[in-house]
């Protein structure tokens, strides 16, 4: 009997600290208050004992802390768009190509960049997107299209002049011309802002470029590195978003002859801006610098079909970081060239085609990230142009376009998710 009563208790005692230990367990998380300041007794440290008087300060505490969070909140939201609107009237008062951006994000402006496209109905491309539907989702991937749409500014090179009119250049190999109303595939894509700094912009004649700078301009869509005089040629693009001032710059090396068949905007008439001779384009760049946090160059350059980069390339490149450029993005070459650090600039010296024609080809998109204290972060991302169609990479594909890239710039780091370490 003496044995069945002490198994008892053991049995009653075990239960209660099970129990115990299990309402513990579903009990909600608390966090400990904090020490309370009684400034009544100088000097003094008080601990409130009482848990009711205890549970009153800590919610007023609370919502003290709450109004004043959300009051700094909106006194910075509010200085911010000050600031914005400030830097905006400034622009606009002195005549520049100013937009103001709405970010998701106020701690940083994120920038999308990509290579070539092509919207000419007689290509391959637009041919393919035709016949398959007109589906902007058949042709390029889920991920890719919400990395463009997302991005605060999205830009490419606008390879061709959007227009119905104009004959085409006499002897060139490769003409193109847009349908002014194949403009509704950049608002699916999301770009924001192109470059005309090309080759190709001339195509078709003066009545074809000047009709591409009234299509962009109907769309709401800035360009940069053409105009209707040299005057607007020059002219940067700037955007305004979280007190700051990001200016774009754009212009064409290409094609690299005294007479060339993509014309140089005069005084007096429409073309493209060069910088064969870089004289203009660094006229250019001083003026963005003098007035920008960031300044970003979009330059049509490098020798077609070549990974390695031309003389041209690498004379250039260290005159235009040196001028004060704070990233170098480049096209033309409709490949993929290196990533490099030139005089401490970041340099991407060519984007590849990105949805230009039908060959089988790696190309990217380039993700960058802007803060006051200047680029925040830069991603390449692996892409492939295959079948008419555009899409991000995965995988073992994604790791073989990484190590392809590793092997191209050995001046720089690219993790695993194409996070770039560009050094000095």
């Amino acid at each position: 009997m003496r044995v069945f009563v002490v198994s008892l208790l053991i049995v009653l005692f075990a239960g209660s600290v099970a129990m115990l230990a299990y309402s513990e367990a579903r009990a909600p998380k608390t966090t400990k208050s904090p020490l309370v300041m009684n400034f009544d007794r100088l000097g003094q440290t008080e601990y409130t004992d009482n848990a009711d008087d205890q549970a009153h300060t800590d919610n007023t505490d609370d919502a003290y802390t709450e109004a004043d969070t959300q009051e700094q909140t909106t006194e910075a939201a509010d200085e911010m768009l000050a600031e914005n609107e400030r830097l905006y009237n400034e622009a606009a008062g002195k005549g520049e190509n100013v937009y103001l951006l709405n970010c998701a994000d106020k701690e940083r402006v994120t920038f999308a960049f990509a290579g070539d496209i092509l919207l000419d109905d007689a290509y391959a491309m637009m041919f393919r997107y035709r016949s398959r539907g007109s589906d902007i989702n058949d042709t390029f991937s889920a991920v890719l299209l919400e990395r463009m749409r997302s991005a605060d500014v999205f830009m490419l090179n606008n390879e061709f002049p959007f227009s119905r009119r104009g004959t085409p250049t006499e002897g060139k190999t490769f003409t193109f011309r847009a349908n002014p109303d194949n403009i509704e595939l950049y608002a699916q894509l999301g770009v924001d802002i192109v470059s005309l700094a090309n080759n190709h912009a001339y195509d078709f004649g003066r009545d074809a470029l000047l009709d591409t700078f009234t299509t962009l301009e109907t769309a709401g869509i800035p360009y940069v590195g053409a105009g209707r005089d040299l005057n607007e040629a020059k002219k940067p693009v700037y955007f305004i978003a979280n007190g700051m001032k990001i200016g774009i710059v754009s212009a064409t090396q290409i094609e690299r002859n005294a007479v060339p068949d993509t014309k140089e905007a005069t005084t007096t008439s429409p073309g493209v801006l060069r910088c064969m001779d870089p004289s203009a384009l660094l006229e250019v760049i001083a003026e963005a610098k003098a007035s920008s946090d960031f300044v970003i160059l979009y330059i049509h350059w490098g020798t077609e079909s070549q990974e390695q980069t031309d003389w041209l390339q690498d004379k250039q490149a260290p005159i235009y970081a040196e001028a004060g450029v704070d990233l170098i993005i480049g096209d033309h070459p409709h490949c993929l060239q290196k990533l490099d650090v030139v005089s401490g600039v970041p340099v991407v010296y060519s984007l590849g085609n990105y949805w230009f024609n039908s060959k089988t080809q790696n190309t990217c998109l380039v993700e960058v990230g802007i803060n006051k204290e200047g680029m925040e972060y830069f991603r390449f991302v692996p892409c492939i142009q295959e079948d008419c169609r555009t899409r991000h990479l995965e995988g073992a594909e994604k790791d073989a376009v990484l190590d392809y890239m590793r092997g191209l710039s050995p001046n720089v780091q690219i993790d695993n998710e194409g996070y770039v370490t560009f050094g000095r």
